[in-house]
Parts: structure tokens; sequence; C-alpha cells
């Protein structure tokens, strides 16, 4: 029997059982609502007027003299029988109405049977195809791409050359298998695709893909694990078996680490459905059996913590970096996302690139977006190179919030703590160049100053990190040199807390205090399991503890008083750089070069090429947004 005939009939039973239902409704009440009372009947019965009965079960039905009828319920008088022989009333009497076989056992079987209809209804349902089925909790939830449906190719991903290398024989592989398996070279089973969030992993996975046209299958690593114990190894599984259907395919495990971590991590000795998926992930990538023909590809942010047996050659043989973007490749990546929108003739893509060290594949894409919808907004149909400062801005420093006013004493204290910042950023050695200061309050800080590196940083130098503990308490000085000690504000808090990280990583970390010596003191941060930096936590004697406290408090005194002097030495310079930035609320390099050397300063120009309009113009209402958290970092926020 099929499922329509399954289904025909469930809804012939359903509608006989409602009929049933409502034909025994009926007749209760057919029961309940007689025409004539029982009182009344002993009553006509009493004068004569009743010449004939018919009783059936608990219904009387009657003839009147006049040969009119009625009908009655009785009760369960005993002295009906004797009143009607008293009144010569003729008495008929039928046996009680039975129903017939048929509906005898309809009424018997009819509950069983709507019972069995729902259970053979709910078992089809959930052996279908339908993820959300009730017996599908082992299938795979993969999404399978066909051949030729991905459309993305490397040349749509830019900024990461090497990383395409990489991954560039894999593509030949999968198009010409022969070409490796005569000389007996063995395709890599898996490749794991390592780097931050944002730098195009999933992007040169889709690309693969769609340079070799081959069947795809994509799936998080969320995907697999459930609360049974048992359904993510049936789903890996599952995926595997299709896979092999398909083969040559490749199979992509986004976020691998929600189902790849190491196995017995944790205070409560780890997860069972977890391990247990992983085990079976395990097995399929290179087992007894093996799988030929399909190629694991995984992405990960933390690669750090997964379980060594995934990483061993024969699973994951290969593991290539996707780092964020140098200054070509953003330059190159910007270039892809500018073919999206029209861009004015002024637009630099090197420009730009140049100014956004640290950017993400994803920073950049965000960047072009955002430079588009400022754009939209000033009602232009290109977007200009000033549209892009905006959004860099919007998106380093955050957005300006309008809403929020200053009072003139905020906005002076505010004014000293950035040019604090800037003035002694500006002096100390190796210090990246100052951007950009600005009053109008953006996200949590009052104000914001802003540092650029003049070239991509891989690494840090001793002086470079004590130039910026420097840079870092010049803004809490400015403050407590013009308005006194007792004026100083809780503005410096986010400067205090990330100068004293630094100070403590020089000493515990990286080896650059001279009385420590070289030795790592720190437990490594990267550390996310719980029950392992419990039990392997490393310990110091209470001794080098304190040894460690007074190096970073020695560190933080020496930047603390080398801040003050060069402030101090440069009172007059403090005192210009506020007043402009109380004049114009926001200043960039040309007016900081002309301070700092003693000439006058040029008007600053604001993004769409004018002049900045100066505090009191009508544009006193200060501005805000979030701070970017990835370098380059804004320093200051009052």
């Amino acid at each position: 029997m099929n499922a329509k005939n399954l289904n025909i009939l469930l809804w012939i039973a359903v509608t006989f059982w409602l009929v049933m239902m409502l034909n025994s409704l009926t007749s209760s009440d057919q029961i309940e609502a007689r025409n004539l009372s029982y009182s009344q009947f002993l009553q006509e019965l009493s004068d004569g007027s009743v010449r004939e009965v018919t009783i059936q079960d608990e219904t009387i039905k009657g003839v009147r003299s006049d040969d009119s009828r009625f009908e009655t319920y009785d009760p369960g008088d005993p002295g009906l029988v004797g009143d009607l022989l008293k009144n010569n009333v003729v008495i008929r009497a039928k046996p009680p109405e039975t129903p017939s076989l048929f509906m005898q056992l309809v009424a018997a079987w009819l509950p069983f049977l709507l019972l069995a209809g729902i259970w053979i209804w709910f078992m089809r349902r959930g052996s279908g195809g339908g993820a959300g089925g009730i017996f599908n909790f082992g299938k795979s939830r993969a999404r399978q791409h066909a051949e030729g449906e991905v459309r993305v190719t490397l040349r749509d991903v830019a900024g990461v050359d090497e990383a395409k290398e990489e991954v560039g024989e894999l593509v030949d592989f999968l198009r010409n298998p022969q070409k490796f398996s005569s000389l007996g070279g063995r395709i890599p089973r898996g490749v794991l695709m390592v780097g931050p969030p944002g730098t195009g992993k999933t992007l040169i996975a889709r690309a693969i893909a769609g340079e070799a046209k081959v069947p795809f299958f994509s799936i998080s690593g969320s995907d697999f694990v459930e609360m049974f114990v048992g359904v993510g190894a049936s789903r890996v599984r599952d995926l595997f078996e299709q896979a092999k259907k398909s083969a040559p395919c490749i199979i992509f495990i986004d976020e691998i680490d929600a189902v790849g971590r190491k196995r017995g991590a944790g205070i409560g000795g780890g997860h069972d459905e977890r391990e247990q998926t992983l085990n079976q992930l395990l097995v399929e990538m290179d087992g007894f059996a093996g799988n030929e023909g399909i190629i694991v590809i995984a992405a990960t942010n933390r690669a750090d913590v997964l379980d060594p047996a995934l990483l061993r050659p024969g699973r994951f043989d290969r593991q290539v970096v996707v780092g964020l973007p140098d200054l070509a490749g953003r330059a190159a990546i910007l270039e892809v996302h500018m073919r999206k929108v029209p861009i004015a003739d002024d637009v630099v893509a090197r420009t730009i690139a140049r100014g956004t060290p640290g950017f993400s594949g994803a920073d950049l894409a965000n960047l072009v977006n955002e430079a588009a919808l400022f754009a939209a907004r000033a009602g232009h149909t290109e977007v200009s190179m000033a549209m892009f400062e905006k959004a860099k801005d919007k998106i380093m420093m955050g957005a300006e919030r309008r809403s929020i006013v200053m009072s003139e004493s905020e906005k002076k204290l505010t004014a000293y703590h950035e040019a604090g910042h800037a003035i002694v950023g500006r002096l100390v050695p190796e210090h990246d160049p100052v951007h950009k200061i600005s009053i109008i309050p953006r996200g949590r800080a009052l104000g914001v100053t802003m540092f650029l590196p003049e070239r991509d940083r891989y690494s840090m130098s001793k002086r470079q990190l004590e130039s910026q503990i420097s840079s870092l308490f010049g803004g809490r000085l400015a403050e407590e040199m013009i308005f006194g000690p007792e004026q100083v504000t809780t503005g410096a808090s986010n400067d205090i807390e990330r100068a004293t990280d630094i100070a403590r990583s020089m000493v515990t970390r990286f080896g650059l205090s001279d009385v420590m010596g070289p030795l790592a003191y720190a437990e490594d941060e990267g550390e996310v399991f719980l029950g392992r930096s419990v039990t392997q936590q490393r310990q110091v004697s209470p001794e080098t503890a304190q040894a460690i406290d007074k190096e970073v408090r020695a560190i933080i005194d020496r930047n603390y008083q080398r801040s003050k002097q060069l402030l101090d030495e440069n009172m007059n310079k403090l005192h210009t750089m506020a007043e402009a930035l109380l004049t114009f609320e926001t200043i960039g390099r040309d007016q900081i070069d002309d301070i700092m050397e003693g000439r006058p300063m040029r008007e600053p120009e604001d993004d769409r090429g004018g002049s900045t309009p100066k505090a009191g113009d009508g544009n006193d209402a200060p501005h805000g947004g979030a701070a970017r958290k990835q370098p380059p970092l804004p320093i200051g926020g009052v």
C-alpha cells in the first residue's frame, strides 16, 4: 500500500469516527429533549385522554384519544404499568434496540484502528527524507552542492596567494587523478585551513570545489553533536556514505574544533557524544577501509585545541595557514570588492590598504560596504575617497554618537587627555605615527587618538613596547599636570589596564626583563580546557611572584616618569594642541606635524573636502561609537 492510499484510508477512518461521535451526541440530545413531560403524561393518563402507548427501553411513545401523538421519558416509575391498565390503555412493548454486528465491530475496533493509523503516519513521517523526522537523528545534515553548482573560483580569492598555491594541486588531482597516481603519489586526504576569523577559509574551500567542478558537501562541526550519544557518529558515517557515492568529491567541515577537540579534556573527563563523533571521524578519514577520492577540507581558528590523532599524516596531512593579508593582499582584496560598487576616480586601493593594517578580508569587505552606505546617505552617485575615510574611522574608532552633549569642562579635559597621548606618542622612539586625534565621542570613549603603523608589523621590540606604555600614560599625566591631581578622572582606566598587561607580558612571557631573565612565568593564555588548566598550571614561588610584581612596577614607573618629562618639556605644544582640538574637534597628521614643529597650524579639512566646522559654529553636538578591537588600536578614551 503506497503512501497516498494509506493517507486516504486514514482520513476515511477519522471521518467515520467523527460521524459516529456526532450521531452519539445527537441521539443523546434526542433522549433528553422530549415534547411531553412525565408529570403531564401522568395527568393526561388520569384524565383518560391516552389511548395506547408503546414502551421501548426508557422511551414511551403514545397516541391520545384525538389521534395526536406524544413522546416522553420513563424515569423508572414501578407503578406505571398498573396505572396504564387501570385507565384501559393499550400497552405495546418492544425489545431494546441493538446495533448491527457491523456497528458493534466498528465501536469495538475503531479506537485501536485510529491509534494504529496515527502510529503508521508518524512512522512513515519519521522514516522519510525530511531533516526533521523523528528517525532522522542519525542522518547527515550536510548540504550537497552538485557538480558545477559552486561558481566561486580561485580568481575570486585575493590576498592569500600562499594558501591558494597550497590548495591548488587539489584541483589538479580532482580533475586528473592519474597524473599523481601514475607516479605513486597520494593526494592529501585532508587539508586543515587555520587562520583568524574573516580571512577567507570558507571562501577558499568553495573556490576549490568551483575550480574542480566536483560535488561539494558542506557542514558545520556543531551539526554533528547532539544530546543523544551516538547520533554524531551516525551522522559522520552517513556523510561519508553519501560522499562515496559521489566520489571524487570534497567534504568541507567548518569550525571543526566544535567536534575535534582533544579527548579526555575537562574536569568531567570529556564529552562522550563529542568524543564518539571524533572517533568515528578518525576512522572514516583513515581507518581500516579507507575512503578513496574523498578530500576533507576543514577550517578552524583554534588549531591548538584539536586532537593530535586528527592532525597526524593520513588524516589532515596538510595545514594551510590563512593569515591576515599584507599590504599587497589588502589592496588586491579591496579591488575585488570594489568591482561591485561605482568607484570615483580619486580612490586608490593601495592607499586605503596602507591605512588598514590588521584588517582581514571580511573587514575590508565591510569597509567597502560602509563606504557605499555613506555615499548613498550623502546622495552621491559614486563612492569617493572621503567616503572610504569616513568608513575607516567608523570601523577603527567607532560610529559617532551625536546624542551625547558634553560640557565645556569635559571637552577641555578630553582635549588635554588626547593631546597628551599624541605628544608622548610622537616623541618616544619607534612609536607608530599619530594619524588622527578626535574629541568626538565614539562608543565608550569621549575621545580617541589613533596611531597607524607605517608598514605591516609581525613582531615588536622591547623599545617599541616601552614606547607604547609611555604613550598610554600620556593622557592621565596631561590631566594631572593641567588640572591637578584632584581632578584626574577615571578615563584612563583602559590605558592603565593595557599598559599593565604589556609590562607583565614583557616580564612573564616575552623574556624582556633583565632582572627576571628569558624565562616564561605565565601560563599559556591559549589554553581553553579548564581541567588541564587546573592540573597543569605553572606554579611560581612567592619570592618569584614578588620579584615579578616588582619588575612590572619598575617598568611602569620608568615609562611613567619618561612620559611626564616629555610633557613637561613640551607644555606649550600641549596647550596649542588642546586648543586646536577644542576649536576643530578633530585634527589629522598634517595639523599635528605643524604643532610639533612650531609652525602655524593649517586648517583641517573634513571628509567632504572643505574646512572642518569650528566648535560653536552649529556643530557643537559631540559624537561617538564603538572602538575597534583589532590592531591598530586607538589610544585614549576619557
